[in-house]
């Protein structure tokens, strides 16, 4: 009998990606191909890219490359690039990058398999030419949920008939698959944006915003708690609109109160959030309900208001603050992580002096500062007041400097809090992990050196932070209270 084809699948970008790659997994392993760890022993290996911004595209074509190189060994045979900058640029990715055996968009997601066997089988598959995917459904969000069917949605897509291990029991059986495991995973609940952000491109190749059924979400968390799941990471382009096209307004708290009652979930944490979207009652939600962490992940890109009104955004300082206020008022403990831009078209001195005093303030846990780059395709490329490269650069390295220095501050701060942290790896004996107000990967994390009991991947442990190491905490166990 012939042995399967071995596929080694990496994921690059956010979190939403790496549920996309999840659901090729599924789908390959269902079409009967083997996916292993290693890519030097795969026989194909699938590239999910990132197309956000301009690091993040050469990643995706230094990594697409690296794959190529592995077709000298004798065992990679294929290399197939997906995801966002696949979907955005098609034919053009395709020209450009011959190492590349194909160029495969999300329309191509539902038949991966077929596809796959046909490039192995020495087929030349032609690339999509890219489209504007937001005319891809109706224009009034209410009758986007009767026409998401016909329209591939990578992360929300589902299938019937699927192997044992790979979906739900019962309930809609979303296409996933986990790749590398561990006791946190993301949950796609919506997909795509409305909003027009001047710098940003993601709605033209992800597509209108369309809210997932909250059953077909409870469904698919509830099967990532039966494998070993314990913090489900709620992601997509915006959280805060999700319900928008279901005709209820509060429909992301109470589909955060359904999560809370699923047995052996222990936490919910919410991502993405539009500041000018977050609902008193929402706040309410995320600061009461037992399993959903108070972690608030606000995009404010900015805080001065003549440089927001540019982006085609909301918002000023006090507002922000004001925010913020009412965040800490319900659960002062609570996580805020946040992105701004520097060097926008137009953005001045003065500007600059607006984001950095509103940054000095807003006692942030962690902050990611971008300096701007014209994306093609967006507004922001054809605005006047361009800010030189040589202006940007100063200025992404003031506003970088200071936020490093004030995440510090805001580490030291909780010395002395008590805390509850989830082990994600033991490393030398000492537990690594994270605390309610750390987000995955890019939040900082909590080292429990002392434990008084081995504790293993997976564990929920209270303790205390006696110090901190720039964002990083020291925790000491506690017995819990």
């Amino acid at each position: 009998m012939t042995s399967p084809t071995r596929v080694h699948i990496v994921s690059l970008g956010c979190a939403r990606n790496d549920v996309d790659s999840e659901e090729l997994a599924g789908r390959l392993e269902a079409g009967g191909f083997e996916l292993v760890d290693e890519p030097a022993a795969a026989e194909a290996v699938v590239v999910n890219t990132c197309g956000f911004i301009e690091s993040a595209k050469k990643d995706s074509i230094d990594t697409l490359l690296a794959a190529s190189d592995l077709k000298g060994s004798g065992v990679t045979q294929r290399v197939v690039a997906v995801g966002c900058m696949a979907e955005r640029y098609g034919t053009e990715l395709a020209d450009a990058l011959p190492e590349a055996d194909a160029v495969l968009g999300f329309d191509d997601y539902a038949d991966i398999d077929s596809k796959l066997r046909l490039i192995m089988a020495g087929a030349h598959l032609e690339a999509h030419t890219p489209t504007d995917r937001r005319r891809l459904l109706p224009l009034a969000p209410a009758d986007r949920p009767d026409a998401r069917s016909s329209v591939s949605i990578p992360g929300l897509s589902s299938s019937p008939d699927l192997p044992e291990g790979v979906a739900p029991a019962s309930g809609p059986r979303p296409m996933r698959r986990r790749i590398g495991g561990g006791p946190s995973a993301p949950v796609k609940i919506a997909s795509g944006c409305d909003r027009r952000c001047a710098f940003c491109a993601i709605p033209s190749f992800r597509g209108s915003f369309v809210s997932r059924p909250a059953h077909e979400i409870v469904a698919e968390a509830s099967w990532l708690a039966d494998h070993g799941v314990r913090e489900a990471f709620l992601v997509s382009e915006n959280t805060s609109s999700y319900g928008k096209d279901l005709r209820e307004i509060a429909a992301l708290e109470r589909l955060l109160g359904d999560l809370s009652r699923i047995p052996g979930l222990d936490w919910v944490r919410v991502s993405y959030l539009q500041p000018a979207e977050t609902r008193p009652g929402l706040i309410e939600a995320m600061c009461s309900l037992d399993k959903v962490v108070p972690y608030f992940d606000l995009s404010f890109q900015h805080a001065a208001p003549a440089v927001l009104r540019r982006m085609r955004r909301f918002g000023d300082p006090e507002s922000f603050l004001g925010l913020l206020e009412r965040i800490r008022a319900l659960q002062p403990s609570a996580g805020v992580r946040s992105n701004v831009i520097v060097g926008f078209p137009g953005e001045t001195e003065e500007d600059v002096e607006i984001l950095i005093d509103f940054l000095s303030r807003a006692r942030l846990d962690a902050l990611g500062v971008f300096a701007y780059s014209d994306e093609e395709g967006t507004e922001g490329v054809g605005l006047a007041d361009h800010v030189s490269p040589e202006v940007i650069a100063d200025r992404f390295e003031r506003v970088s400097d200071l936020a490093a220095l004030l995440v510090e501050e805001r580490a030291r701060e909780r010395i002395g809090e008590r805390v509850r942290v989830l082990i994600e790896s033991v490393e030398d004996g000492v537990a690594i992990g994270r605390a309610a107000h750390q987000g995955p990967e890019v939040d900082g994390t909590c080292a429990l050196p002392d434990a008084t009991v081995a504790l293993a991947v997976g564990d929920l442990v209270w303790g205390r932070v006696v110090a901190a190491e720039g964002v990083d905490l020291i925790v000491r166990e506690e017995q819990p209270q």
